[in-house]
């Protein structure tokens, strides 16, 4: 989905047009509270790009949303769609014996799990969405603001343009010459439906969250979504073109290469990549670790275009609490014409705590797909309750 919600300048209220699930709405609701006075335009982009529709691809697996990394207003919703046993997390060795079998505590709701669908649902709710409106370029500093292309071939200006369009930002170009850039570590992702019923083993095997399997220089993840659906991660270190002679659209050949390459490993957990039903194959980009830019009026970006970072669950954390400050602050300038500073100070206190979450991520995937499978194991001890 690329585009936006846009305010006019001289209405009382904003007209949310084009909205993304995690980071947009915020904005869009606390811009909608700014009360009488007028509000500037804003433009809020979001990705991926020109998706035509909501179901147009799948919205990602589950997400365990922090306690202290969110604000929407919507707890009571959120906690009916939640799962807090998906917080339950298992770890077996590669011969499937178990490492470690963490379960949540009765009623600990720290990081309950939520499908990336239901919480897109959940935000754009009250909102009229229109979906497919792809932005092009983005031009800071012309004589009526900052003018926008779209790839409909329409343009028009906005006092702010927020980018929130992910990865393969169209907005990052305006203010910052940073482009992402492989990890070394490549995902290839696939899925299993109505588990407990046509896979109980399997069911029985991942519990009521996720489990992990790390050995050297890879790992298998699989993830419990809603409805029994589940998500099944492998990593490994290779070259981005380690896939030169394989048809990602064969799904028999890619399941085979990926037997190989897990070979040894214990019978059920390859399971899971037996009964996938197909594979998507997802190479790990990053932005620098402190990516910063120059501060450009009119333009500022937010979520996985200003810190894109190795996804250990911090990225859409971020993106969330990101897009519901700049709304309030946005929101609480005393007028139009202190917006930049506003955006000024949000952009400062965004890299500061960003450039934390960035490295702890990036020392993260270090550990979780390293020589030593040990430094997984032992990362989690760090990170899990006793």
């Amino acid at each position: 989905m690329s585009l936006a919600a846009t305010a006019s300048r001289t209405q009382s209220r904003p007209v949310a047009k084009d909205v993304s699930a995690s980071t947009s709405v915020p904005s869009c609701m606390n811009l909608a509270s700014a009360g009488k006075r007028p509000v500037p335009s804003i433009l809020l982009t979001c990705g991926p790009w020109a998706d035509p529709a909501p179901d147009a691809r799948p919205p990602g697996g589950t997400l365990d949303l922090h306690e202290k990394l969110g604000k929407a207003g919507l707890l009571a919703e959120f906690q009916a769609l939640s799962r807090p046993e998906g917080q339950a997390m298992r770890i077996l060795d590669a011969d499937g014996t178990v490492l470690r079998d963490w379960q949540p505590r009765p009623g600990d709701r720290a990081n309950p799990e939520i499908d990336r669908g239901q919480l897109r649902d959940l935000l754009l709710g009250p909102l009229d969405v229109q979906w497919g409106r792809g932005v092009t370029e983005v031009v800071p500093g012309t004589r009526d603001g900052v003018l926008v292309r779209f790839a409909d071939g329409r343009q028009e200006t906005f006092d702010l343009v927020i980018g929130a369009d992910g990865a393969w930002s169209r907005v990052r170009p305006a203010i910052s010459s940073a482009t992402p850039h492989y990890t070394g570590v490549t995902s290839v992702e696939t899925s299993l439906d109505d588990v407990d019923t046509r896979h109980p083993d399997l069911a029985r095997l991942i519990g009521d969250g996720s489990m992990a399997v790390y050995g050297v220089n890879r790992s298998l993840v699989a993830q419990r979504n809603s409805g029994g659906h589940v998500k099944v991660y492998t990593k490994f270190r290779a070259p981005l073109d380690w896939h030169t002679n394989l048809d990602p659209a064969d799904v028999e050949a890619v399941r085979s290469s990926l037997l190989a390459l897990f070979d040894g490993w214990a019978a059920p957990v390859l399971n899971l990549l037996r009964h996938g039903t197909a594979f998507v194959h997802r190479p790990l980009y990053v932005l620098p670790v402190s990516h910063t830019w120059a501060h450009v009026p009119g333009v500022t970006l937010l979520g996985d275009a200003a810190h894109l970072m190795p996804p250990l669950g911090a990225g859409a954390n971020l993106a969330m609490l990101e897009g519901a400050e700049l709304a309030e602050t946005v929101a609480a300038a005393p007028d139009p014409g202190d917006l930049d500073e506003a955006v000024r100070a949000f952009e400062e206190q965004m890299w500061a705590r960003a450039g934390r979450w960035a490295k702890i991520t990036t020392a993260g995937l270090e550990r979780l797909v390293s020589p030593d499978p040990t430094e997984a194991l032992a990362l989690f001890d760090q990170v899990q309750p006793s």
